[in-house]
């Protein structure tokens, strides 16, 4: 791989460094990518104004947050679950143990009931062995022990000091799917559950069975409600998560604190917020290499991309210094006004002024450009982190791209007026579609349509005050400027009409043949009759030595040698040229005044220096236009309109077929003569020149009826009265 050389270096470098340059102006000009917040002491002055630069939150300290948190996570009530398998397991426990009791009191005494009990983890003494021996004492004490387990487990009964514990002044009691709210105070606990117990007591006079029904009762208990501590700490999770981290919303242009005003803790707390959220959405500060190099190179990358589209499928443009130069003057005003509206109307990025500088681009270089430019434009400032919140990206996309696609071609300032409004209707659109997804109202969505509106009236009127300055520094050549040079009243084609009215009207006569064959092949046929207008400009120097200028018998060629006639001829190129840089006329139609003629004969006078036989013979060299050969299409259908109107008004009797042979012949000259090689036309077009070249001479030189003489008329016979 070959390193590039210092050439190369310096021509690419010369285009680039606008990529950095728009780059860092876009760091330094936003207000969120460069403002370095001071963060003062309470009590101190601060040094200058502080205004919001985009709406940001003021948030709430980890401590504030943490207390609203556990506030509301203890305003969630604890959830218990009904266990229905815990009643279900006690009762099953319960006449377990009686039917063992029953085996055992058929089979055996006290004796046996002891071991019976004793096998079902229940131990009794001898009193209870007899109590329970006795089959109605046993029988009632079943049943007692079942209606208690109906009447207060059914219910739902808390764990031995469940209750105590427990803060909550109201419980979620779940049974199944559904749920519901209890009093605490109205949830039995195990020690109600007892207090119940005592009181159903079956046998009231025996204490042996009051104590055994009580013993009974507390060994076959199960808690049949029962925290659900998974379910209670996810909902008090959920809303320790729903606290909200903003205090209070400061508003986009919100004055936060002023120039040596005392920083209070509220501003204070407005400034640390501001910071933060600048740290978020990318914001650099000074002290933050990192967050300089970040942003810039970002931007950079997006500039770039342009420019290499230049420079693969613009080359012409991108071999200009001066039109990258104005593209890259026009990004960089763009970036400014957007940096303006971010620092000052954030909220209403429909009023950058990208319309204009996708008309100005437009206008200059044609919509491609245009549009490729505002939408990478359009994402740089999009990318801004004061805009990361607002819609700038797509209202900027919608303004330059609907600008650069309406303004096709400018010729009279009417042509603005179709602009505007479409330009005012996507507007209007984007913020329809924006309003629609963010709920705005109406009457936003109907303001940000008016202000599009006038932003894009405001870009048209700048696009037609700025041309001219745009055309100086470019050196391109719009149609408004071709207009105002068809003006006949303009300083030189007065003179040219008025000194030399014979070139004047073969001027006129080319400009037809040149517009229409430039419009059949897709070339610029404005420029090309513009450009036939002053093709011949030169001649107002020495109009009578061309014949078109010449009355019959008075030729001053007569009276010279063929060199000198030869160098009055060439000289009128070079006059012209030198009157058109007078006149400050642009490159491009000034190009006709050498490139008409390019590098061919002056065939009459080197001819008659060859018969005169005075001295040496003629060189052929002084009798050559100075040229250049036709750099462009316009330029080369002028040379060749110029020799077949020329030749055609030497011939007689013209028909259409005798027409099409003169320009056959004139074309395949004018290419054998290699006059055609540098021109950018394909054979095809020639051939399409040819056949519109055709139609417009044989509409010109059509055969004419004769009028009687006796009504005023002109017959071909007509004499004056003089010579009957």
């Amino acid at each position: 791989m070959r390193l590039p050389s210092k050439e190369q270096l310096r021509y690419h470098g010369s285009r680039w460094w606008w990529v950095v340059g728009l780059a860092t102006l876009a760091y330094v000009a936003f207000p969120s990518s460069a403002t370095n917040v001071e963060l003062p002491a309470v009590g101190t002055f601060a040094k200058a104004d502080v205004v919001a630069p985009f709406t940001f939150p003021v948030n709430k300290s980890d401590e504030e947050r943490v207390r609203e948190a556990e506030e509301l996570a203890a305003s969630v009530k604890p959830i218990y679950r009904y266990q229905e398998r815990a009643l279900d397991s006690a009762q099953t426990a319960m006449h377990a143990f009686f039917s063992s009791i029953e085996r055992a009191a058929d089979s055996g005494g006290a004796a046996v009931i002891l071991q019976a009990a004793k096998a079902q983890g229940f131990a009794l003494s001898p009193a209870e062995a007899s109590y329970l021996a006795k089959g109605g004492k046993r029988h009632a004490l079943e049943k007692a022990m079942s209606e208690l387990f109906d009447r207060t487990l059914a219910a739902g009964v808390t764990g031995p000091g469940v209750l105590q514990v427990e803060q909550a002044p109201e419980l979620i009691v779940r049974r199944r799917s559904g749920e519901q709210s209890v009093p605490r105070d109205q949830v039995l606990s195990y020690a109600q559950y007892l207090v119940r117990a005592r009181a159903s007591q079956p046998d009231r006079g025996s204490s042996v069975g009051d104590q055994l029904y009580v013993r009974l009762a507390g060994h076959f208990f199960q808690a049949t409600l029962v925290l659900d501590p998974v379910e209670t700490e996810r909902r008090r999770d959920e809303l320790r998560k729903s606290v909200d981290p903003s205090k209070y919303i400061v508003r986009a242009g919100d004055r936060i604190i002023g120039a040596h005003e005392v920083v209070t803790s509220e501003a204070y707390e407005k400034l640390v917020a501001l910071h933060s959220d600048l740290v978020r959405r990318g914001g650099a500060t000074s002290r933050s290499v990192g967050g300089v190099i970040g942003p810039i190179l970002r931007d950079s990358l997006i500039f770039a991309i342009f420019w290499v589209l230049l420079g693969f499928y613009r080359r012409e443009t991108y071999r200009e210094r001066r039109q990258v130069a104005l593209i890259g003057g026009l990004f960089a005003l763009v970036l400014m006004q957007a940096a303006a509206v971010a620092r000052f109307v954030p909220t209403h990025p429909e009023v950058i002024i990208l319309p204009f500088m996708a008309m100005m681009l437009t206008v200059l270089f044609n919509g491609r450009v245009s549009m490729i430019a505002a939408m990478i434009l359009s994402i740089v400032i999009g990318l801004q982190p004061v805009f990361h919140d607002l819609p700038a990206l797509l209202l900027c996309v919608v303004g330059g791209v609907t600008a650069a696609l309406t303004v096709r071609v400018l010729r009279r300032r009417s042509n603005f007026y179709v602009p505007v409004l479409i330009i005012a209707l996507g507007y209007l659109a984007g913020a329809l579609a924006l309003g629609l997804a963010g709920g705005w109202s109406v009457g936003e969505i109907a303001l940000r349509g008016v202000w599009g509106a006038a932003n894009g009236l405001v870009s048209a009127g700048l696009t037609f005050f700025l041309l001219p300055v745009a055309e100086s520094i470019t050196g391109i050549t719009t149609d408004l400027t071709l207009l105002e040079l068809s003006d006949p009243s303009r300083p030189l084609l007065r003179r040219l009409s008025l000194e030399a009215p014979g070139t004047y009207a073969h001027s006129v006569a080319m400009a037809n043949l040149v517009e229409a064959a430039c419009n059949r092949i897709g070339a610029d046929g404005l420029l090309g009759r513009v450009g036939c207008y002053y093709h011949d400009i030169g001649k107002v120097k020495n109009p009578q030595y061309f014949v078109e200028n010449q009355t019959r018998g008075n030729n001053p060629h007569d009276r010279l040698k063929a060199f000198q006639s030869a160098q009055i001829i060439k000289a009128h190129v070079t006059d012209g040229l030198a009157l058109a840089a007078d006149a400050r006329l642009p490159e491009a139609v000034a190009a006709f005044i050498p490139e008409h003629h390019g590098t061919t004969e002056i065939t009459y006078f080197l001819d008659r220096a060859k018969k005169s036989g005075d001295g040496a013979p003629p060189r052929p060299g002084d009798y050559v236009y100075p040229g250049p050969k036709p750099h462009s299409a316009e330029t080369a259908i002028t040379m060749l309109a110029d020799s077949v109107e020329a030749a055609l008004r030497v011939l007689e009797d013209l028909t259409p077929q005798k027409i099409a042979e003169v320009i056959n012949h004139i074309v395949r000259t004018k290419l054998n003569a290699g006059q055609l090689d540098e021109a950018p036309m394909t054979l095809r077009q020639i051939d399409q020149v040819k056949q519109e070249f055709v139609r417009i001479i044989s509409g010109m030189y059509h055969n004419r009826i004769d009028y009687p003489e006796s009504s005023g008329g002109i017959t071909a016979s007509w004499q004056p009265a003089g010579r009957a």
